[in-house]
């Protein structure tokens, strides 16, 4: 797994996208699954940076691998203990004028990745996305 360990601020998300474009390029990966994990990366790293160290700041490891044809991210953070497979789905089927603000960025990650899987481990949120290529 190759990784990436920098500060959970919003100044280092070109840097978090530069690593994981690179990454799914030396992996051959097709443009559109390579767009899906972007935007999911982006999501989750920005929700880290957001709210995990509250008014704080902390490092995030961001780790990729790809395996049998399946990229897996995963990011390792300190900060407030938080499961995203646990938040409710927002009803999509509301306005948008009639929804709760929040939870629509974490409810596309888990409709376009095959996989979102959470652990807390060490004191240590560890949340993983796992995409097929194929």
């Amino acid at each position: 797994m190759k990784e990436i360990t920098l500060e959970a601020t919003l100044d280092n998300l070109d840097k978090v996208n530069a690593f994981i474009e690179e990454q799914l390029d030396e992996a051959g990966c097709p443009m559109k699954i390579s767009m899906q994990i972007c935007v999911a990366v982006e999501e989750l790293f920005v929700n880290v940076a957001s709210y995990a160290y509250g008014d704080g700041t902390g490092d995030i490891t961001v780790g990729f691998s790809c395996e049998d044809g399946t990229v897996s991210v995963s990011f390792i953070d300190s900060g407030t203990a938080f499961d995203p497979t646990k938040r409710e789905d927002p009803d999509t089927s509301l306005p948008a004028s009639e929804r709760e603000v929040g939870g629509l960025g974490i409810f596309m990650v888990k409709k376009s990745m095959d996989v979102l899987d959470y652990e807390y481990k060490d004191n240590k949120n560890i949340v993983t996305i796992k995409k097929k290529m194929a």
